[in-house]
């Protein structure tokens, strides 16, 4: 008989190893090009999941990233990461929230330089759809998208790195 938990175990060690080195190759290639190698969104899902003991669904799941049971009932997450090179500067936008998908909270995943997570901040459905369709902006209203201080602002922190 195959133990689950030690599979799902052996399976997070693995994933860990491997996004372990994706990172030492995002660096490298941020510290020759200037840019981002496109790696966040899998760092950030994978980060909120061992922090915060999320259960992860499958890949390009519309709508939602990961589920939680709160009050024996389940939460679906729609996980946001960005990396922000310079913690003091948080400048750039989320990736676009479509508000036709399933989702009940949005959580934004900030990692370093070194595609650590150092916060978290999380925003009901609710908080999010008054956000994005506020009028006023075509990047909100027309394509779902906050900036970072924007969505820190409407959100609570969940984690935040000591």
């Amino acid at each position: 008989m195959i133990d689950i938990q030690t599979s799902v175990d052996s399976i997070n060690a693995e994933i860990f190893e491997v996004l372990r080195d994706a990172k030492v190759l995002a660096r490298r290639y941020y510290r020759l090009t200037g840019k981002l190698l496109g790696i966040t969104g899998e760092v950030a899902e994978f980060e909120a999941a061992t922090k915060l003991g999320l259960d992860l669904h499958c890949a390009r799941k519309a709508g939602f990233d990961a589920t939680e049971f709160r009050n024996g009932c389940p939460v679906r997450i729609q996980i946001k990461g960005r990396c922000v090179p310079n913690p003091s500067k948080m400048v750039g936008r989320l990736g676009a929230i479509d508000l036709v998908q399933p989702f009940d909270s949005v959580l934004l995943v900030l990692l370093d330089p070194d595609f650590n997570a150092f916060a978290m901040y999380e925003a009901s459905r609710d908080v999010v759809v008054t956000a994005l369709t506020k009028p006023g902006s075509k990047a909100r209203n027309e394509r779902g998208s906050l900036g970072i201080r924007q969505f820190i602002a409407i959100s609570a922190p969940r984690w935040l790195r000591e």
